[in-house]
């Protein structure tokens, strides 16, 4: 089975409709009192598809209702050409504490590589500790058995770094990437990580974003969490965003 590109994140895709609807996301839980962290995953741009193409929504009035100060201040952004994260790493596109490091794999053998993720890692975890939420933003999602140990991880989230943001007590969201495959085959997914040893008490909220290009953002709740969680995702649900999220 083909797998098609992602969406996320390379500095070309600033502003899309991806960067929409995750930015969109966590402004809904920033405003429920929640602390934010996001790491990016940022990778080196490719230049052998049209992926970041997806802005059309920044004529359109249907998703500026959704968030219209979120709306306008991507849309300034896309419009001054300004198409690298760090414009989008502000209190008015989102209250958060970020992470940009690229990880970069050109160049280096497995054991090169091996050990890079891991210092970029480290780092990641003492750039996220102690917030709330932490959003990883892969191009892919999570990781897949054609990807493990190869050049093309860097594209993917793992599991067990999930599960290591987790254990500093903070609630996981992480993009996942919709390719040929139906809603279950995702939420199985996450279900099957739910059961990791290393993953404590957590529970499990899948949303679907079903409108331009489709994605899920999957998330591994901290027990003290869920209730507050799920009623913020339930208020954004009940705003316009409810036109284009689904909670499956």
């Amino acid at each position: 089975m083909r797998r098609e590109a992602g969406e996320n994140m390379q500095n070309r895709y600033t502003g899309d409709i991806g960067d929409y609807s995750k930015l969109g996301l966590l402004r809904a839980l920033q405003s429920a009192g929640f602390s934010i962290g996001l790491n990016w995953y940022l990778t080196p741009d490719e230049t052998h598809n049209s992926d970041g193409r997806h802005v059309d929504y920044l004529h359109q009035d249907e998703y500026r209702a959704c968030d219209p100060d979120l709306w306008l201040g991507l849309k300034a952004i896309v419009d001054g050409k300004h198409r690298e994260v760090r414009y989008m790493e502000n209190d008015g596109i989102l209250q958060a504490t970020f992470f940009s490091d690229c990880l970069d794999f050109r160049g280096m053998r497995k054991a090169k590589r091996i050990e890079r993720r891991a210092e970029w890692f480290a780092k990641s975890l003492d750039v996220m500790a102690r917030k709330d939420i932490v959003c990883v933003d892969p191009d892919n999602g999570l990781v897949v058995p054609s990807a493990k140990g190869r050049p093309k991880e860097n594209k993917y989230v793992l599991p067990e770094e999930l599960a290591r943001y987790y254990a500093q007590g903070s609630t996981v969201v992480y993009y996942q990437h919709k390719a040929r495959r139906k809603d279950p085959f995702y939420t199985d997914q996450l279900k099957a990580l739910l059961r990791r040893e290393d993953l404590p008490g957590a529970s499990g909220l899948a949303l679907k974003f079903e409108k331009v290009s489709q994605r899920y953002y999957m998330f591994i709740v901290q027990p003290r969490h869920r209730e507050m969680v799920e009623k913020s995702v339930q208020d954004m649900l009940s705003t316009s965003w409810g036109d284009h999220f689904r909670q499956l």
